[in-house]
This record gives C-alpha cells, structure tokens and sequence, in this order.
C-alpha cells in the first residue's frame, strides 16, 4: 500500500466526505439487500399463500420472525390478507430499490469531486516538479518519455487506481454484509464460501501478477513512440529534405508494433478478471445450491426452511458482482501501481538546485562575480575543472572555444541552472548558494542560441518575465532591441500572435523578441548564449546592433563562436576541455600565437 500513500495523503483534506461516502454506501447496500431479501417471500404469497405461522419464532433476527409477522397480517385481513400482503411486498421492493439508488448516487456525488481533485493535484504536483527539477535532469531524459508520464501514466491513474476507489470500499464493504447475513442465516452452509473464496483470490492473485511488469513495458514503449514523434515534428524539413521519411516511418512502425504487442498481452489479461471471477463465483453457487439443496431435502439444514434458502441463494448471487467488480478493481490496481511507480520517479527525483527560500535577498548588484577553484561533473564527466576568474561589475567577459569545452555550463552556473561540484561562486563576495534563488536569477537576463518563445502575443512574449510592464515599457524594449519597426507592421501589431515556438516570425525577429525580453527586465547582468550564430548577415547585424545596445551600462557574459562579434571584449577567456588555457583581450591572445590566434586565422577575422 507505500505506493498509494501519495494518493491517500491527496484526501486527507475529504475525511469526512469519506465518512459521508461511506454512510451512503452501506445504505445503498442496506436497501439493495432489502429489495432482494423480499423476493422468496414474493414467491412463498404466490405458491403457499395457504401456510400460516401459528407460533412465534425464538430468534427474532431471522427469516421465521418475518414468516410469523407475514402469517399474522394475513390471519387478521382474512381473504383478502394474501393480496394486501403482496401489494406490501412489492411496495416494498419499489421503495427499497428506490432508497437504494439514491443512495449509490449521493455516494458517486460525494466521491466523484474527491477523485478529481486527486488528479488534480497529481498534475498539479508534477508540473511544479517539473519547473524545479535542475536543466541537467532533462538532458538525460527522453521528452516523450516525461510527457508520457505526465499524459498517459496520469490517465493510467486516474482509470486503475483512483477510477477503482470506490471498489476497494464499496465492494468490500458490501461483501462483509452479506456474508455476515449469509452466515446468521446458515452457518454450516456459509463454512464452505470461506473455503472457496480465498481459492478464487489465489488463483486471481497470480494470475494479475504480471500486469505491473507489462504496464510498466507498456508505459517505456509508448514514451519511445512520442519521442518519435516529437523528432519527427520537430525534424519534418530535414526528414523531407533527405528523403527520410521511409527510414523514420520503419523505425515508428516497428517501435508502434512492439507497443501493440504489449499492450495487447496487458489487456488479454486485464478482460480476463471479470469472466474468472464470474465463472469461480457461479461454480461456487452451484456447489452451494447442490450442498444446501441435499441439506434441506434431506432435513439436515439445521432450521433452513425452504424460504431461508432461498433468500440464502438470493442473497449468495449478490456476491458475485461485487466480487467480480473487487478482482477487476485488483488487476486495474496492479495495472495502475506500475503508472504510480513512474510517476513518483519525478515527483521524488533529487532537486540538487536547493531554492534556498529564506536565504539573503540580493537586490542589486555592485562588485564582482568570482569562479574560486570552481569544478562541475555531471554523471562522473568531469566538464570542468579548476576555474579561476573574476568578472567586475560593467565588463564584458567574453568566452571562447570549441566545441564541448564547458563555455555554456560556465555560464549556466551564474544563474544557478547547475550548481558547481567544487569551489566557490561568489557574487559581491557571498557565495551564490547563501542568497535566495529567485533573487540571484532576478539578477540576469538571457538571451540564448536558439530563442525560446511561446504560443502567444508578442506583447506577453516580451513581458514574460517582466508581469507589471505597461505597454509603453513593452514598446521601449522593442526599440532598443530593433524590433518595434516590424512589429507595428504586423497586422495586430504588439497583440500578433506568433505561433507555436514562434514559427510565424523570421529567426532574426525572433531572436530581437528575445533581446526585447531581457532588455524590459533592465538586468544588471546579461548572459548571451551565442545570441547571432544561427542568423543570416542582415538579420545578425540587426540582431547585435540591438545586443550592443542593451550591453551598455551592464555586465556581460557573451558566448560566441563568431569571433568578430566579441573582439571588443574587456576579456576573452579561451576554453578546452573544461579549463581555461587563455585569457586576455583580442590583441594581446594574438600575440600569444596560441588557440585563439588558430580560432581566429580559421574564421579569417580581420
């Protein structure tokens, strides 16, 4: 039951729904018995309206009490007692039915928000999971894979585990009445359900064994397929363009085959519960109807009358569906455990970046940043390693070098995305962990390689992290980043929607979106992730115009592979293989005849 503990932990604020729940439930199963309990004596006013009951019964709380109480209103109502005690008899099983189903739905009414909001909070909890897990957790991991977790293993949750609740609560519930009914009735003859039924539980038991293994292969597989697809929407020009579209197709088809087969295996057995426990639970009444039938033929039943064993028979069918819906409630719950399983690999994945909420508030920022002996290794990659470098407030630190060499992992320590396996950072002489988390990364704006947009107006896009900008602070940064000209030209101008990822802008527009969004931050410290690499000579002189302008008055961080756009640089620090080998300005790493000077004869920089 650990694995469901996150799930009884979600209802704790329901505690007395449950309580509601469960009143209504045992009414509902109260009725229901009542309605069905009525029926051999339906049948007793139809073929023995004649038998009368003269003494009455020792025990109270059975079916001759009501047999005498059935005899007595007939004997005073003389010839027309049999046809008013019908008429009570079926007044009696409306009523009932009628109780008994307004009951089970006041018992949905109460259950279906607490299940909602079960899943809720499930996709609640993940998606915030998801924003605090560090950027290095998503490198290891497949997208398709978490977006499988967060769509289809919830669902799978919400249908097997939280969709069954009521199962593990009802049905039980509903089998320990009868049970005990069964048992006031006829103790001998219920001795034989509590050797059968455990029976049926075993051979259910291991049969459902394997649906958590499937269910999980089950979840691995169609993690692969979204990843594909994910390549493939992301990837459609390429695929096109090299005439790919048979090679991805095999691989989604065959990846798609081995889904089906799995799946196929998983459902086989999961239909598999409810025919089972049908056929167990018929072959079981018909052990009872041969045991109790020889009983009572015989006159052996020890006080079962005929009427007894019928509503004894009567009541026995009633096990049945429950039972059949509890084995199904279990397969689905083992289907299910293997979704919880995955799911809480998120939910208790390690957050390494510690938020550090109640740290020192940093508002401004007026020294330096200081890397002291600083080393970051990731999976025991050593990526770098004995970094010393101090960044003054207003300069602009270039970082250079090829490939692989740690550039943008250096950088992504500054705003904590990564936090250093060794040394110190330190911003105005504090190290970087003692400050709160959200006031550091206030500090910063970044602009990266690739700009990150969303489906949505170009006003919000600029405004994202800025959320009280007025429209006129909006239309400052636009300007500043050279972008407000084609903006105004856009046919709604500031409230065009750009798209998903921002498909219906040019690359250079929407990388001078990304400048506007950090320039209406205002921070005092700027990270450029090879902001102009990916740009065409038009688009990247618009786009480091706009740079340029935003790099005044602030410190910078630029990582650049066009060396031209980085030769005014207060410092240039060259990278290989996690460590610095040059440091200096433009002119003085030439003279050094070193890396810097290759880099730059490759790219003929003048």
């Amino acid at each position: 039951m650990k694995k469901y503990a996150r799930i009884f932990r979600y209802l704790k604020p329901f505690k007395s729904n449950i309580g509601l729940y469960l009143l209504f439930s045992v009414l509902s199963i109260v009725f229901s018995l009542v309605s069905f309990g009525a029926v051999p004596f339906f049948v007793k006013m139809i073929f023995s309206p004649e038998k009368i009951v003269v003494l009455p019964p020792k025990n109270i709380f059975s079916t001759d009490e009501i047999n005498y109480q059935l005899s007595l209103f007939i004997q005073q109502h003389g010839k027309d007692g049999p046809i008013l005690a019908l008429g009570i008899i079926c007044i009696l099983i409306v009523a009932s039915t009628f109780l008994k189903n307004l009951f089970y739905y006041l018992s949905f009414y109460i259950l279906s928000p607490m299940k909602m909001s079960v899943i809720t909070k499930f996709r609640s909890d993940i998606y915030n999971k998801l924003l605090q897990l560090p950027i290095g957790y998503f490198t290891e991991q497949k997208k398709g894979d978490v977006m499988s977790r967060v769509t289809n293993d919830l669902t799978e949750i919400e249908i097997s585990v939280v969709g069954t609740v009521e199962g593990f609560i009802k049905d039980p519930l509903n089998l320990i009445i009868i049970l005990f009914i069964l048992i006031a009735i006829s103790p001998k003859l219920s001795l034989m359900l509590f050797v059968f039924l455990p029976l049926t539980g075993f051979i259910i038991g291991r049969i459902s064994r394997s649906l958590k293994k499937n269910s999980n292969a089950s979840a691995i597989k169609l993690g692969e397929v979204l990843s594909i697809l994910d390549e493939t929407l992301s990837g459609l020009r390429v695929i096109k363009a090299f005439n790919a579209e048979k090679k991805i197709k095999e691989k989604f088809e065959e990846t798609n085959k081995q889904l089906y087969v799995i799946k196929n295996k998983l459902q086989i057995r999961r239909d598999l519960a409810s025919p089972l426990s049908e056929f167990l639970g018929v072959t079981v009444l018909a052990g009872v109807l041969w045991i109790g039938g020889k009983l009572v033929l015989g006159g052996n039943a020890a006080g079962l009358d005929a009427e007894g064993f019928i509503l004894y028979i009567v009541l026995f069918t009633q096990v049945i569906n429950p039972a059949k819906s509890l084995s199904t409630s279990f397969y689905n719950m083992q289907k299910g455990s293997a979704a919880i399983q995955r799911i809480e690999e998120i939910l208790n994945a390690p957050v390494l970046v510690d938020e550090n909420i109640s740290g020192k508030q940093i508002q401004t920022f007026h020294q330096s940043i200081q890397f002291k002996n600083v080393s970051f290794s990731y999976d025991d990659k050593i990526i770098l390693k004995d970094i010393n470098l101090t960044i003054q407030k207003g300069r602009t630190i270039a970082l250079v070098g090829s490939s692989g060499a740690g550039k943008s992992t250096l950088a992504d320590l500054i705003p904590r995305f990564h936090d250093v396996s060794g040394g110190e950072l330190l911003i105005d002489g504090i190290n970087i962990k003692n400050y709160s988390l959200q006031s550091v990364r206030n500090l910063m704006g970044i602009v990266t390689q690739e700009p990150i947009l969303f489906n949505d107006t170009i006003a919000a896009n600029i405004a994202l992290g800025s959320i009280n900008a007025t429209q006129q602070q909006i239309e400052e940064a636009a300007k500043i980043a050279n972008a407000h000209n084609y903006i105004i030209h856009k046919e709604e101008g500031y409230n065009t929607n750009i798209g998903d990822r921002g498909t219906k802008l040019s690359g250079g527009e929407r990388q001078r979106l990304t400048i506007a969004r950090a320039v209406l931050k205002n921070p005092p410290i700027l990270i450029l992730d090879e902001a102009t690499s990916s740009l065409d000579t038009e688009s990247e002189k618009l786009v480091q115009d706009a740079i340029n302008n935003m790099m005044q008055n602030r410190t910078s961080i630029v990582i650049a592979h066009r060396l031209s756009t980085i030769r005014h640089a207060d410092e240039i620090i060259v990278l290989q293989k996690g460590e610095i080998v040059e440091r200096g300005t433009h002119d003085e790493l030439l003279t050094y005849n070193g890396i810097y000077k290759k880099l730059v004869d490759m790219q003929e920089v003048k």
